[in-house]
């Protein structure tokens, strides 16, 4: 054995680490491999499988659980407001089964199911999903949340596993058998009571990847028999990783096996509902694809509880990537994941996969090269074939970015640290992007290094130089009813022009009237940060702008002692960028 080498005065270990100790009151306490706690999951016996195999060449049915599974991993759950809006943001994206709520759990849910059923918020092609335990009052409750509905889809649960007829339950497999059987027959019952409503069973056999497979086949097919699933009339098996437990090819092995098996598969849309706790979920749904289910349930950029539900935009778009249509609209992804971040209050990655903010931003100078080689030889008419860059920004409304001497490894670095450091300007992440490049346009003209006072006389001159063509002059305030109501005066090659506006706060009214001056413009996102302590703080305003005709997106900023003013001059500032000539 290895010689015991002390690392602490409180924790030894036997090397290779096969054993970990400590010491408690002069004793050696032992603890055995941490590993031996674990089981390895066991393989599916299926020596003929087909998946590997097999290519995907078309997109799944997607369902979102956004509004559903993702709020409840939220630390402050959607309002409706909130809600509405991401509502809204799914049907634009075109996701055509949307998970809305859990209408038996909260007054909030239901009242949410009501709001959209109600005010007539529902696509024609567009059906709402609502899930409920297989508990005879809960559905009950949900089937009261969606009267008047024209199409929906009720997704009933139970978890089948041993450890929950074990330890939760205290069942055995035919009283959880029962309990499924129950609940199906509750739905079909109710259902027909509703003719007007075209109805939709989706049965989950919660914990399905840690049950025996005999046993989810068993409650399966009793579901499907009793549902009466017809080609015409089908039945949704969700067939979920509630919990990752193994690797992508078992939970594939195990899909295919239920495939081979389930006894009316003909009248069965099999769906995945994979979770990403082990770091795979998006490999999980493709394999599980490829092995036989129909569809996919996830949230977009892969919210969900613990560490998240699969991301159905990277799965989308993962086959866009390999010529496959994904009948998922990204064209603009930035206005997808600014919804995103405003509805959950969750910050997206800036390494997340299409989407952050920095996916499309060389940093090392050979890739820069090898990216500038692949655009000067792309033909608009051939494949696409960039090093580097596996998917064109411009299809998801962005752009490619070459940035140096930002980061911290650069030497120089520190942009966006010096200007925090010295001036006390934090900038947000997209603007740091966007400035650095008009650092880089400087010093490239120019040659040389810039200081850091260099690179603040740069920042004022883009962003808060008075002689931008058109400047702030002075605003007054005034209620109108509900709404906000201002008077701008603003001064345009020498001459003084006063605009009136009205809207829902002060910015709003701002946007009003500044269109009606000409300038029509959308606010993509908004931070306010304070610069200085007490008496002499400042706020800085950053306010990310758009033409409301479409475009490319630029930063506008504002700095003063009144947040408001500072609003309205990154507002000003940012309808002199996109308006310049380019």
């Amino acid at each position: 054995m290895e010689q015991r080498k002390h690392l602490s005065r409180h924790c030894v270990y036997d090397l290779p680490f096969a054993n970990a100790c400590w010491l408690h009151q002069g004793k050696i306490m032992m603890l055995k491999n941490p590993a031996t706690k674990y089981t390895a999951f066991p393989p599916v016996k299926l020596d003929d499988r087909q998946w590997p195999g097999r290519t995907l060449t078309q997109a799944p049915v997607w369902m979102s659980t956004d509004l559903r599974d993702g709020n409840q991993a939220l630390f402050e759950p959607m309002n409706v407001e909130r809600k509405m809006r991401m509502f809204k943001r799914l049907c634009a994206i075109g996701v055509k089964e949307i998970e809305v709520a859990f209408p038996s759990a909260s007054q909030t849910d239901f009242d949410f199911v009501r709001k959209l059923i109600e005010g007539k918020h529902i696509p024609d092609d567009v059906t709402i999903e609502v899930l409920a335990p297989a508990r005879e009052e809960l559905i009950r409750q949900t089937f009261e949340a969606l009267k008047g509905v024209r199409r929906a889809i009720v997704h009933i649960y139970n978890a089948t596993s041993r450890p929950f007829r074990e330890i939760v339950f205290g069942m055995e497999k035919p009283e959880v058998m029962q309990m499924a059987i129950s609940a199906v027959q509750l739905v079909r019952q109710i259902s027909e009571e509703y003719p007007e409503t075209e109805w939709v069973l989706e049965y989950s056999p919660e914990t399905f990847t840690a049950t025996e497979l005999d046993f989810a086949l068993e409650i399966c097919d009793a579901v499907t028999d009793i549902w009466g699933a017809t080609p015409e009339r089908k039945i949704i098996l969700n067939l979920p990783t509630t919990v990752e437990m193994s690797t992508p090819n078992v939970y594939a092995d195990q899909i295919e096996w239920m495939h081979r098996h389930l006894a009316r598969r003909d009248s069965i849309i099999i769906s995945l509902h994979p979770h990403n706790d082990r770091g795979t979920a998006v490999a999980a749904a493709e394999l599980g694809l490829m092995a036989g289910a129909d569809r996919v349930e996830g949230c977009l950029f892969g919210n969900g509880e613990r560490t998240g539900n699969v991301d159905l935009v990277t799965v989308a778009l993962n086959l866009y990537t390999q010529g496959v249509w994904p009948d998922l609209d990204f064209s603009d992804i930035n206005a997808v994941a600014r919804d995103f971040e405003h509805c959950t209050r969750l910050p997206i990655h800036p390494r997340h996969p299409y989407v952050g903010d920095l996916v499309f931003t060389a940093f090392s100078g050979s890739h820069q090269d090898a990216i500038k080689k692949g655009f000067s030889q792309q033909c608009p008419e051939k494949k696409w074939n960039l090093p580097y860059l596996p998917i064109d920004p411009a299809d998801l409304g962005r752009t490619y970015e070459s940035v140096i001497r930002i980061n911290s490894q650069s030497g120089k670095g520190g942009i966006a640290y010096l200007m925090e450091t010295e001036y006390g300007v934090a900038m947000p992440r997209r603007l740091q992007v966007e400035f650095s490049s008009v650092v880089q346009c400087q010093t490239d003209a120019e040659g040389g290094e810039m200081e850091a006072a260099d690179i603040w006389t740069l920042f004022s001159k883009t962003y808060l130089d008075n002689e931008l063509p058109i400047r702030y002059v002075k605003h007054h305030l005034f209620e109108e009813g509900t709404q906000q109501g201002i008077e701008l005066t603003v001064e345009k090659n020498g001459e003084t022009r006063a605009l009136t506006g009205r809207g829902n706060g002060p910015i709003d009214a701002a946007v009003h009237a500044l269109g009606a001056f000409g300038f029509a413009v959308q606010v993509r996102s908004y931070e306010e940060k304070s610069m200085g302590k007490g008496e002499d703080a400042k706020a800085c305003a950053f306010m990310e702008l758009m033409l409301a005709s479409g475009g490319r997106e630029c930063y506008g900023v504002g700095i003063d002692a009144n947040i408001v003013t500072a609003s309205i001059r990154a507002l000003i500032s940012g309808v002199d960028r996109l308006t310049a000539p380019a």
